[in-house]
């Protein structure tokens, strides 16, 4: 509770709240557990704004991938400014396997170019040009005239790196971008506007920044893109369940001692039951 108070930590979701307390070694308990917690001290509540699902959708049937690297994604998103009808463009390269922002970009301007360098930047970043022809990520857009552009397409062809397009109308064919998009423009610092390019670009570099490397995304077991990206993911949740597995055994113990003491000595045990919680217990 004391934790979940935090200003640092009042916006994280219950799982990610355990997630958190886990890997500082604070307390371990299970997601179930804290949102009962939570929800008993009326703390669970939506953070950011959003709108409800229609519950219709079906995501598009994907080929398995294994590592990063394999399908990216990317997408073009409205920022509004403080002038009315005049928006920023923000240009937005996803790895879809581990979640990693690759690349993006902010422009006044929503065209071919700006996007071929976005793609471009994704390419040097990951050492894309590097790798077999066959090992190369497909791409999957949308079908805006920037990612119809001749120079798009014919850029994927030269460097034999297939791309696919979504069907009209249906933003759930690009999912991967598209959530990205609404956890930017939901996320409790948002500001909702921007006065200039100078100032959105310094308010992303901090928020990709802190995406990248310190939050701990829920659709990859709730490590961050970049553990998941450099190959640390199984590592850190195997780590994780066998803290869970040391817990375990060390709440059964004792339960056990307790147990006994009060089997030897039944006269020490005086209960309040306005004072019982459930609680995690640490070794010293």
């Amino acid at each position: 509770m004391y934790m979940a108070k935090k200003e640092e930590y009042a916006d994280l979701s219950h799982r990610t709240l355990a997630v958190t307390a886990c890997d500082m070694s604070i307390f371990f308990v299970s997601f179930s557990s804290v949102y009962r917690i939570l929800r008993s001290a009326k703390m669970i509540t939506m953070r950011g704004i959003h709108k409800p699902h229609n519950g219709r959708s079906i995501p598009p049937v994907r080929k398995e991938i294994t590592g990063p690297n394999q399908r990216w994604s990317w997408d073009i998103s409205y920022l509004p400014t403080y002038e009315k009808g005049v928006f920023l463009y923000l240009y937005l390269l996803l790895d879809e396997y581990s979640r990693k922002v690759i690349s993006w970009r902010i422009s006044w301007n929503q065209t071919a170019e700006e996007a071929k360098y976005l793609l471009e930047e994704g390419l040097i970043n990951e050492n894309i040009l590097d790798l077999p022809e066959d090992q190369r990520p497909e791409v999957v857009n949308d079908r805006g005239r920037q990612m119809k552009a001749k120079p798009i397409k014919r850029m994927f062809e030269d460097h034999n790196m297939p791309q696919l397009f979504a069907r009209p109308r249906t933003p759930n064919d690009n999912p991967f971008v598209e959530s990205l998009f609404g956890a930017i423009k939901t996320a409790p610092q948002y500001p909702g506007r921007f006065l200039d390019l100078d100032e959105s670009i310094k308010y992303f570099r901090g928020f990709f920044h802190w995406y990248n490397n310190e939050h701990l995304h829920s659709g990859i077991d709730y490590v961050t893109p970049e553990q998941c990206h450099n190959g640390l993911r199984e590592i850190i949740v195997a780590r994780r369940k066998e803290n869970f597995k040391q817990q375990q055994n060390l709440r059964k113990e004792v339960n056990r001692l307790y147990q006994n003491t009060l089997t030897i000595n039944p006269e020490n045990l005086i209960l309040n039951l306005n004072h019982l919680t459930a609680c995690s217990v640490m070794s010293p």
